[in-house]
């Protein structure tokens, strides 16, 4: 059975949507805990220039140290950040080169991905037309194959699937060219409200917030990056859950930000550079790469979580990181930026809501 669902608003394309291993009693009784992991970008290297910049072993290994925690998920997201394309496109033109990167995956590149565990991902960034319409086509083309639930562009805003009997909408959000609008409010209502009506769980994502190692902290205000609206990821994720989102997981300032938790629903405002590879500043904070696991209900609430620490060194990729650097910084950013948060992070990872003190 395949779910399909559009606004008037929007083309009438398909996005990609589908069952995804349902057992055979999974429609007469759904799941009391769903496992939902979510790390930030994912560049695994690219072909352009050259394919100097693709990493060792055509690509194979990168994602291996963490294929155990990801393969775990129920649902497992990432950030895509570039386009998967082996051949030609059109690359963009940038008014200033010196900040000007442009990134493409070779198409067997989605093979580690799914080898991974990777059941979910947002295209929905300022990457995602590096290549112009080639090559955010050839990305939509290869997810689909693959089988990867993806969105967040014009061609494909929101997408729903099942699996093991609960139903999931996901919708991605950025403030970028070809993208779903992060700052058009009343759109994206629109859209999470309607995956609410169709969904046992909806996961937002978006790509918003300055950039640079100097962004770690919340500001609650509209953030402006190179002269363009990154938006107020804030502001943005209680929207969100305002409308009907369950989970919201964040990334774009290429560093890790503060969680919290809303309404009882779980928020990640940034999960920084995950597995990114030859081309990022991943120097200090940009390196630490959090894997955030979260457990829900079948209501989407969330009941429990823990912060894997992992960091990427030299040209990129994710390995253990024994100093914990991922933990600490979201702890401390954490109680800095949200003191009211009723979130509990211990030094090992694991998160709680803190007990509420007895009523006299």
């Amino acid at each position: 059975m395949k779910k399909i669902a559009f606004f008037s608003f929007f083309l009438p394309v398909i996005c990609f949507s589908q069952n995804l291993a349902i057992s055979d009693d999974a429609t007469q009784v759904k799941l009391k805990t769903i496992k939902i992991i979510g790390v930030g970008d994912i560049m695994l290297g690219t072909n352009f220039p050259n394919s100097s910049y693709l990493p060792p072993n055509n690509g194979k290994d990168i994602l291996l140290p963490v294929k155990e925690i990801i393969s775990k998920g129920d649902v497992s997201f990432g950030n895509l950040e570039g386009v998967i394309l082996t051949g030609e496109g059109p690359v963009k033109k940038c008014s200033d080169p010196k900040v000007c990167y442009a990134f493409k995956m070779p198409d067997h590149y989605v093979n580690y991905l799914v080898e991974a565990g990777f059941n979910l991902l947002s295209v929905a960034n300022n990457h995602t037309r590096d290549f112009g319409s080639v090559g955010a086509a050839n990305t939509l083309r290869i997810l689909n194959k693959a089988g990867i639930p993806h969105a967040g562009l014009e061609e494909c805003p929101y997408t729903t699937f099942e699996k093991d009997g609960i139903s999931y909408g996901f919708a991605a959000f950025a403030p970028n060219t070809g993208t779903i609008k992060m700052n058009d409010y009343t759109t994206a209502r629109k859209i999470i409200s309607h995956l609410d009506s169709i969904s046992d769980i909806v996961i937002i994502s978006f790509h918003g917030g300055a950039e640079g190692s100097t962004m770690k902290h919340i500001t609650r205000k509209t953030e402006i990056f190179l002269g363009e609206n990154r938006g107020n990821p804030y502001e943005f994720a209680r929207m969100a859950i305002d409308a009907g989102a369950d989970v919201v997981l964040g990334h774009g300032p290429h560093v890790t930000r503060a969680v919290g938790v809303y309404k009882g629903r779980f928020i990640a405002y940034s999960l920084g550079n995950f597995a990114t590879y030859g081309r990022f500043n991943l120097s200090g904070s940009n390196g630490i790469a959090p894997i955030i696991e979260i457990d829900v209900d079948n209501n989407g609430k969330f009941l429990r979580g823990k912060i894997h620490a992992y960091k990427q060194i030299g040209e990129g990729g994710p390995i253990i990181d024994e100093q914990n650097q991922a933990v600490k910084e979201i702890q401390e950013l954490t109680q800095t930026d949200i003191p009211e948060c009723i979130l509990n992070i211990q030094s090992d990872g694991i998160i709680t809501k803190k007990k509420e003190p007895p009523k006299r």
